[in-house]
């Protein structure tokens, strides 16, 4: 019984073998192509996904502290003109409100 291991490590192997088969080139002139189309639903869900991930990586801190993502955004939004709205000022009057007292 050997304890320490195998009594032998085998070093790389040969690709060519009774493993592998070569396929039966493909005729002349023909071309196989391969299409994947999407449905709107399943675009519209991969659109969704990918925003949720930025929402996420928004909230991640960089080495600095600093959540680069979440500031990009809302420099975006700002230049966009779509950061400030009437919900947003009344919200920050009544926070503003409660810490005065």
């Amino acid at each position: 019984m050997q304890v320490n291991g195998p009594t032998q490590i085998h070093g790389p192997q040969a690709l060519s073998g009774p493993h592998f088969r070569r396929s039966a080139a493909p005729a002349a002139g023909a071309q196989a192509s391969d299409q994947v189309t999407f449905s709107a639903e399943a675009q519209k869900a991969s659109a969704a996904a990918e925003a949720l991930d930025a929402r996420a990586a928004e909230g991640i801190p960089g080495p600095d502290g600093v959540r680069s993502g979440l500031v990009n955004r809302l420099k975006g939004e700002i230049a966009a003109g779509r950061y400030e709205s009437i919900d947003k000022f009344d919200t920050a009057l009544d926070r503003l409100l409660d810490q005065i007292g």
